[in-house]
């Protein structure tokens, strides 16, 4: 599963371990959410089999070797059951009033971080760096801690090659030239429909909002005038600009980010009609595992299931009941 780092976290990490989750990811958004590295130590101690995953760390966010000492921490707690993966920040970077980082510089950093698990001396900002940490302060090196990247569009691809990674995260199912990697983990959202279920049903509508309305976010970002042939639209972004003045409106629209339904939201949840019922994976059980087939046919190794509304634990019980099915 794929979680905002939270309070509750290290509750939802434990039962999705009961439960057979194979790993628990968090996401690094601090305007939104907790700290990832705080979150997944938490998780660790919370927990004792379950894998644990950086979905995705944003390097801007931290020197190198702040990052470096950060895995060998949690790698020190939970021996062998961390993945670190890297992401140029969307979400977590549009919410800070910047643009996602450029490819060049993600793959500079992701190979100065493994440098220095390595235990090598790396340059950095001009100055040599080194995980100089005494015996007992962090594991002895190499911290042997596989590095992934979460890539986009043919440039992503290319780094992620180049940089010979030995998985990747990707938000869709990967085309023909984006498979070939030993591991890849696919996001998923939604919720498993139950029986009787529509797009009217209060329960579906909690689960679904906060999916839904990330995509209307997303679109807000790159064709802002088109939000507004979305049913809902024209009022949310009126809201909007009443809301939050010129500067600022990238502090409301990604507010609630996969984890609630904002009041500013709700109109657009409310206005969506059917088209709640094609958010995501949401669907029956039947069609949920038909997903995992399609998904495993494209070269997935893994699925991110993100749970949305008030019950997570309801729907990490449901979405596990139907990938079994």
């Amino acid at each position: 599963m794929a979680l905002p780092p939270s309070s509750r976290a290290p509750e939802y990490a434990a039962l999705a371990e009961r439960l057979g989750y194979r790993r628990v990811w968090l996401f690094d958004s601090p305007a939104l959410y907790g700290d990832i590295w705080v979150g997944l130590a938490m998780i660790a101690e919370a927990t004792s089999i379950i894998g644990l995953g950086t979905g995705v760390a944003i390097p801007s966010m931290r020197h190198p070797l702040v990052t470096a000492s950060a895995i060998a921490t949690i790698e020190e707690m939970a021996p062998g059951r961390l993945v670190a993966a890297f992401g140029t920040g969307y979400t977590g970077r549009i919410a800070m009033g910047r643009r996602p980082m450029r490819w060049g510089d993600l793959a500079a950093y992701v190979r100065q971080v493994r440098g220095l698990l390595a235990g090598d001396v790396v340059e950095v900002e001009g100055a040599p760096a080194e995980m100089i940490h005494h015996d007992g302060f962090a594991p002895p090196r190499p911290v042997r801690v596989p590095l992934w990247v979460a890539p986009s569009g043919p440039k992503g691809y290319r780094v992620a090659r180049d940089l010979d990674v030995p998985g990747v995260l990707s938000a869709g199912f990967p085309a023909e030239d984006q498979r070939g990697f030993p591991e890849c983990g696919l996001l998923a959202m939604g919720t498993v429909v139950r029986a009787g279920e529509d797009h009217t049903s209060r329960r579906l509508i909690e689960a679904v909002g906060p999916a839904y309305t990330t995509g209307i976010h997303g679109m807000y970002e790159y064709a802002p005038a088109a939000v507004a042939t979305v049913p809902g639209g024209a009022d949310w972004l009126a809201r909007l600009e009443e809301d939050r003045p010129d500067g600022q409106r990238h502090l409301g629209v990604h507010a609630g980010h996969l984890c609630a339904v904002t009041e500013r939201d709700r109109g657009l949840v409310e206005a969506a009609g059917p088209a709640l019922l094609q958010t995501g994976w949401t669907g029956d059980a039947a069609a949920v595992a038909a997903r995992f087939d399609q998904a495993a046919e494209c070269g997935v190794t893994e699925i991110l299931y993100t749970p949305g509304g008030p019950d997570i634990p309801g729907e990490l019980e449901a979405f596990v009941q139907a990938a079994a099915s």
